[in-house]
């Protein structure tokens, strides 16, 4: 399934679902407004989901003159893969992760996290930025920031509905246990959406792309083994949402962890890389 098609799945499933509960919670008028508010979301989703996802951590841009040791790097990478020099992002988090976001390569950004920088050596971040340029060259951005963003709107339904069936007369209330029904159904229809539209394929991918315009897979495999190791014990608070946009998996806890799974596991990944098992690596 192509990433235009899996575009196309996504906002067409999310204008009908909006319809139908929409039909759902307030008739006629509901769906009307459903419709509306599915035409805003798919517009959204489309333009600015990068933006959204950038906005959600609290990403500052930064120039070459503020972190010429990124800069550098993605410069020259992004001279190797031909594809245009994306913008630069920082989040303010001491957890180790980043992510690339954008419709396109023409509007990609790159994001990195303090924690990243502070543990990784030259090599191994030069590996992750590889990885994350391999989103951006092999246009799979759109569909994942476009995932994330819907994937949010459901979400927000599903809490509308909850609060609107809480709210008003005893008779009112009857939607109270259809918006608790609705919070059930919908919160993994998000995640199963996100299942459908971003394949696991994409980080292996995205690794293969990455070592391939570095010449160095060890570097890349040793820094999914530290990112990995350093993650668990200072955990990112990540939305279920935006989860499938990192390098590696933020912790999203029981209850979300196993439904919002959007990762290989990363001693495969390190195998893949290096063609032996993780386990025996150096």
């Amino acid at each position: 399934m192509g990433n235009t098609f899996k575009t196309a799945f996504l906002l067409t499933a999310l204008t009908l679902l909006m319809l139908f509960v929409g039909r759902l919670l307030g008739g006629e008028n509901g769906m009307i407004l459903a419709f509306l508010f599915a035409a805003v979301t798919n517009f959204i989703a489309y333009f600015y989901s990068d933006k959204i996802a950038l906005a959600t951590y609290r990403a500052q841009p930064v120039t070459r003159e503020q972190l010429p040791r990124v800069y550098a790097v993605v410069e020259r990478l992004a001279q190797k893969m031909n594809i245009p020099m994306p913008k630069l992002y920082v989040i303010p988090m001491d957890s180790p992760n980043a992510f690339a976001t954008g419709r396109n390569p023409q509007h990609a950004s790159v994001a990195v996290t303090q924690g990243i920088l502070n543990l990784l050596n030259d090599e191994e971040l030069e590996g992750v930025l590889a990885h994350e340029l391999g989103h951006v060259n092999n246009r799979d951005i759109l569909i994942s920031s476009i995932a994330a963003t819907i994937a949010g709107a459901i979400t927000m339904l599903a809490r509308f509905g909850f609060f609107f069936g809480g709210m008003g007369n005893r008779e009112d209330r009857r939607g109270g246990g259809m918006g608790g029904l609705l919070m059930l159904i919908l919160a993994p229809f998000a995640a199963m959406l996100i299942q459908l539209a971003v394949s696991r394929s994409r980080e292996y991918e995205a690794d293969a792309t990455g070592a391939h315009f570095t010449g160095n897979p060890y570097a890349l495999a040793s820094a999914l083994g530290k990112l990995d190791a350093y993650s668990k014990r200072l955990p990112m608070a990540a939305t279920p949402s935006t989860a499938h946009l990192f390098i590696i998996q933020p912790l999203l806890g029981m209850n979300f962890g196993s439904l919002f799974s959007t990762h290989p596991p990363i001693a495969k990944r390190i195998e893949r890389l290096t063609g032996r098992p993780a386990e025996f690596q150096a």
